[in-house]
């Protein structure tokens, strides 16, 4: 993303047409907008943005489908620039790994006015920096007002400045049913941290969220508000990874719940990192490649079609990945030996490490002509031979065989 502090002063220091609105000559107070926008530095938001359905554009202005979106991707595959920012940092809740706690000591408080956050968003649209709106909030007071000062910014935009650019709104533990659904009709995309996999994780955590009510419960309302002309991004999660002593095969349970039974789009992992000033400070960060593992292993479910049963053989005895491609792990336990790629089915081909969905589709089309016989006609088809290798037999011959093959 491009630097906050780039950000702030390419606004500030835009110059706009005279006829323009008013709000775009104001100044903006850079300091509450980087105290702000540094507050959701952890929330990840790299995700496809579909575009809401709207009537005639005339007249407006962020339309997804010509500029795009920046941290999602638009539908053209490209990908440009969210502002990022909280809405207030004040906070009631006592997450303990979160600087914006109230067990935490934070460096001051900020909150925007809905007019100010929708002013500031046009201004940094107007200056070419920013295509869409990524926000979230702390929980100032209760959740009912700071929803509704949350809704009123997005409705502002919407409908008194006409933006029909990309908006991606935090929705808050316990918000209310109403909330939710007019969130839903306003935004592309909403989200609810879920944080952890569990209940009594929770509880490591915070004191003061009820995981079953707060966010459970408030996913359900989320699922039953979206409609095919509503929220066309869908509804993501994220996990805050190792705070709570989890185990990647927990965390992996649960996401299977939020996508079987609450239908969400995507879920979003962040390894835990020690903030100083949380309760948490002393406790060791989590790698980075642990996310990154957990990241596959959703994709292996849910692009790649590998079933529950497949996937535990990706997890140790303590139910941990580890740092190896799970997706190899589990072809040492499921294929009895290398594959002919001339033979093999399109769900056996999709086990082998180095062959993704594409891949496998080409290899299947291209066997109808000619035989597969060299790696070249493999690296050819987007197959990543240095993985695939071990895994599959060319006119008759392999590699080697895998001491873990016996």
């Amino acid at each position: 993303m491009v630097a906050l502090d780039k950000i702030i002063r390419l606004a500030s220091g835009g110059q706009f047409d005279s006829s323009g609105p008013d709000i775009y000559s104001r100044p903006i107070d850079l300091n509450k907008v980087k105290i702000l926008g540094e507050g959701t530095k952890h929330d990840t938001c790299a995700s496809t943005a579909s575009k809401r359905k709207v009537g005639e554009s005339d007249g407006r202005i962020g339309d997804v489908m010509r500029s795009g979106i920046c941290h999602a991707f638009a539908p053209d595959g490209r990908c440009v620039s969210l502002f990022k920012t909280l809405f207030t940092n004040a906070c009631q809740h006592n997450c303990a790994y979160c600087p914006n706690s109230t067990k935490s000591s934070g460096s001051g408080i900020a909150a925007y006015t809905p007019e100010e956050l929708a002013r500031i968003t046009l201004q940094l649209y107007r200056a070419n920096t920013v295509e869409g709106l990524f926000l979230s909030s702390g929980v100032a007071g209760d959740e009912t007002r700071m929803m509704e000062q949350m809704l009123e910014a997005v409705e502002l935009l919407r409908h008194k400045y006409n933006f029909m650019g990309y908006i991606h709104l935090k929705i808050l533990p316990g918000a209310s049913r109403d909330h939710i659904k007019r969130a839903a009709e306003l935004v592309d995309r909403v989200s609810l941290n879920v944080e952890t996999p569990s209940k009594s994780f929770m509880h490591e955590l915070s004191s003061t969220k009820d995981f079953e009510v707060d966010i459970l419960r408030r996913q359900k309302y989320i699922r039953d508000a979206v409609s095919k002309d509503t929220l066309p991004a869908g509804q993501t999660t994220q996990y805050v990874v190792g705070a709570a002593g989890e185990s990647d095969r927990e965390i992996f349970t649960r996401m299977l719940y939020e996508y079987n039974v609450l239908g969400l789009k995507r879920q979003y992992f962040s390894s835990f990192i020690a903030v100083d000033g949380t309760p948490l400070h002393n406790m060791k960060s989590q790698p980075r490649w642990r996310e990154n593992r957990l990241y596959q292993a959703d994709w292996l479910h849910r692009i790649y079609g590998y079933h529950r049963k497949e996937m535990e053989l990706a997890f140790d005895d303590e139910g941990f990945i580890g740092n190896r491609d799970p997706k190899w792990a589990i072809a040492m336990n499921i294929l009895d030996g290398p594959l002919d790629p001339n033979i093999a089915t399109r769900e056996e081909l999709l086990r082998v490490p180095g062959i993704g969905p594409k891949s496998a589709y080409r290899i299947v089309n291209l066997r109808k002509k000619e035989k597969i016989t060299r790696k070249v006609q493999l690296k050819a088809l987007g197959v990543r031979v240095g993985h695939a290798r071990t895994f599959l037999k060319l006119d008759g011959w392999c590699d080697s065989t895998l001491k873990g093959w016996m």
